[in-house]
C-alpha cells in the first residue's frame, strides 16, 4: 500500500467537505486513484465522477491521469479554472 496526501480545491472541496486527507491506496496510476475514490460513493463519487471536468496535479505539477502514483505523493483534484 502507498500512503498519499490528497487535496481538494474549489467546488470539489465544497462537495466532499474537506480540503485534504491522507489515505493508503494500491492504485498504480492517477486514473486508478480517481476510480478508487469514486468507488467510495457519496460525495466523492459525485464530485469526481467520470464525465465531469476535473484537473489533477501530482506533487504540485499538472499531470495526466495515466501518470504513475509514487509513494508519498501529493495529489490534488480541482475543477478547470474559469475566467471572467
Amino acid at each position: 500500500m502507498n500512503t498519499i496526501q490528497l487535496r481538494y480545491f474549489a467546488s470539489i472541496r465544497e462537495a466532499i467537505g474537506t480540503g485534504a486527507e491522507r489515505i493508503s491506496t494500491a492504485a498504480p496510476t492517477l486514473a486508478a486513484l480517481r476510480d478508487e475514490l469514486i468507488a467510495r460513493g457519496g460525495a466523492h463519487a459525485e464530485a469526481l465522477a467520470r464525465g465531469r471536468a476535473v484537473r489533477v496535479s501530482l506533487n504540485q505539477t499538472m499531470a495526466d491521469e495515466s501518470a504513475a502514483l509514487p509513494e508519498g505523493a501529493e495529489v490534488a483534484f480541482f475543477p478547470p479554472v474559469t475566467g471572467g
